[in-house]
This record gives C-alpha cells, sequence and structure tokens, in this order.
C-alpha cells in the first residue's frame, strides 16, 4: 500500500475544523462529493491518502462492478473514505447492501430522502450516516432517523440539485442544528470561503467541481479543456416542464445534452398520457440519461453531447493541478482567512 505524506491544516485551523476532522477521520474536514464516474478508486484513495476525504460515487452501476470499486479502493488506501449511493437508482438497494456488508466506515444517502429503515441498516453495519437536507424539515427529519452528520448543498452546485442557494440554507439550517456535524456544498471553490463558513458553525465543506481539474481525476482531458474554460453563468439548471414528471434538477455546462433532455422529458411526459409508461418507469429513464450522457462525455470525452455536470464555481477554475497542491492552497487561504479574521477583531 502506497503511504503518502498527509497534507495537514495549520493550529489556528484545527481550532475550527476538529469537528469535522474528528467526524471523518481525517487531517482535514474537506469532502471530495462523489461524481458518477469521477469520484473513481483512483481519486478517492489518493484524496484520502492526502488528508481529505474521500467520497466514492455508486452512480447505477452494476452491484458486482460496485463492489470491486470498494475492494479496489481499499487496495489503494487504509485511510476512512465514503460510499455514496443514490436512493432514486434502480440498484440502490444493491448498492446499499454492498455497503454495509463491507463493513464501508460511512455511507452517504444521496438523490433522495432514504427511508429510516434504511439509515438503520446502515448505522446497524457499524458506519457512519451523512444525509443530504435541502429544507429545515428534511434536516430534522434525517436527525431523527438518526443521521449521524447532514450536508447542506446549494443550488449553485453541479448534476442533480435542490431548489435553494448555500446562502439561504446557512441561515434555514447551519444556523439551527448543532446537534450534529454539519458539512457545506454548492458553489464552494476556495479555502478562504471555507474557512468563514467554519466560522460559521460549519463542520467542514464538500466540493465536486474544483476536484475536476486535479491531475489524478481520470477524466478525459476534453473534459477538463471545458470546465477551464466555462463561466459560471454557463453552468445552468434543467427545468421541469410538469408536475407529472417529477424530475431533480441537475446542473451542468449547456450543450446538446442539456438541450436533449428537454426533448426527453416530452417524449416522457406523451408516453405518460397514453398509459405507456408509469411514473416510476419514467423517473428511472431520466436517471439512465443522466448517467449514460455523463459517462460520455467525461470517459469518452464527447462533450458536444455528454452532459458537462459542473458547479457554478466552475468560473473560477483557471487550471489543472495535482491533487497536493490543491489541497495546500486550500489550507493556505484558510489560514490567511483566519488571520485576517484575527487582526480585525483586534483593531
Amino acid at each position: 500500500m502506497t503511504d503518502y505524506q498527509p497534507v495537514r491544516a495549520t493550529d489556528r485551523l484545527d481550532r475550527i475544523w476538529c469537528r469535522g476532522t474528528e467526524f471523518l477521520g481525517s487531517e482535514l474536514p474537506i469532502m471530495c462529493g462523489a461524481m458518477t464516474w469521477v469520484s473513481d478508486p483512483r481519486l478517492v484513495a489518493r484524496m484520502s491518502n492526502l488528508g481529505a476525504f474521500g467520497v466514492l460515487a455508486a452512480g447505477n452501476m452494476p452491484p458486482e462492478m460496485w463492489a470491486d470499486y470498494i475492494d479496489e479502493t481499499r487496495t489503494l488506501t487504509d485511510r476512512p473514505f465514503a460510499g455514496n449511493c443514490i436512493t432514486i437508482a434502480p440498484n440502490y438497494r444493491a448498492h446499499l447492501d454492498i455497503l454495509c456488508g463491507k463493513k464501508v466506515g460511512h455511507i452517504v444517502f444521496a438523490g433522495s430522502i432514504p427511508r429510516a429503515q434504511e439509515v438503520r441498516q446502515a448505522k446497524d453495519s457499524g458506519a457512519k450516516v451523512l444525509c443530504f437536507a435541502s429544507t429545515r424539515s428534511i434536516a430534522k427529519r434525517m436527525i431523527d432517523y438518526g443521521a449521524d452528520a447532514l450536508i447542506l448543498e446549494g443550488s449553485e452546485a453541479g448534476g442533480h440539485i435542490g431548489h435553494v442557494s448555500t446562502m439561504v440554507l446557512l441561515q434555514e439550517i447551519l444556523f439551527h442544528f448543532d446537534e450534529v456535524p454539519v458539512f457545506v456544498a454548492g458553489g464552494i471553490a476556495t479555502g478562504r470561503m471555507i474557512a468563514h463558513l467554519s466560522l460559521m458553525g460549519a463542520a467542514g465543506a464538500q466540493m465536486g467541481t474544483r476536484f475536476v481539474m486535479a491531475s489524478e481525476c481520470n477524466v478525459h482531458d476534453r473534459f477538463k479543456d471545458v470546465f477551464r474554460r466555462a463561466r459560471s453563468r454557463e453552468a445552468i439548471a434543467t427545468p421541469q416542464y410538469s408536475a407529472k414528471l417529477p424530475v431533480v434538477s441537475v446542473r451542468a455546462l449547456n450543450n446538446h445534452a442539456m438541450s436533449h433532455f428537454g426533448d426527453l422529458q416530452l417524449e416522457l411526459l406523451e408516453q405518460l398520457r397514453g398509459g405507456g409508461i408509469t411514473k416510476q418507469e419514467a423517473q428511472y429513464k431520466v436517471e439512465e440519461y443522466w448517467i449514460g450522457s455523463l459517462r460520455k462525455a467525461a470517459v469518452d470525452g464527447d462533450i458536444e453531447h455528454g452532459s458537462l455536470m459542473a458547479g457554478q464555481s466552475v468560473g473560477m477554475l483557471e487550471k489543472v493541478q495535482p491533487l497536493r497542491e490543491i489541497l495546500e492552497e486550500i489550507v493556505a487561504e484558510a489560514d490567511q482567512a483566519l488571520a485576517d479574521v484575527e487582526r480585525l477583531l483586534k483593531s
């Protein structure tokens, strides 16, 4: 097993990051969000080996492939990492069973609200459970179900998103729940921002878009090049055409794949009206579309017809960097932000 020297926080940062690092078992309270076809064993293990926290993405991959992903990650790191399972994916139940059976130390429920018995199943396996919370009532319900930590993800994030911005979620949820650690995601790209979120009470942060630009991130070079050239306003969210087909909004860079998704919704709505498909089947078709089109872009490099899932922070990304360099920058920026706050308070 390869040994890496982890990136460490400063003494000043340790004082406000300790809750997050203790929960994750890492040197830094920085999570790499689970990105389907992106957060693979190589990137996840590298994140954890460098002192941050990797989250392995299941997407809707075949269960046997998911089991292999977990085993491969464990050959690359002996540090903690999480497994992410999407509650609306057709293979979700199998993914959860595999995570529990393999005793993965942290389990993240994503996509929608998990059932109480599913949270219990994860906890009974010995895992620490993290759940997303997009409203105050959902946050309370997840804590009541037994969630060990919450993730607030604002609509600025990439991939599947909610409807509320990070700024509002901070006030609605972060300021009102201190029973469990709360990690913040959505629109975050700098250590300075993480430091100020920590001062507000956040246990840490989750980022995805920033880590796509890591040298170790195994996406196609054309995918990274589009990110480097993109502006924040070009990362747009998909609309829902009808309540008859509820879809979770997806934020991605605008291209043919985004336009075609509108056509797909209209086709599925027509089939629903004609009775040729059930609502659940239609929602599965939507998820299959995004998972497949993301692979087309991230793996195959088809940047026009594949999905370019990206958060609005993409406009702040200028270059590809080694992951160690990214994490060191984040730590340096965060420490400088705290020093600036201390100086301001003393003036």
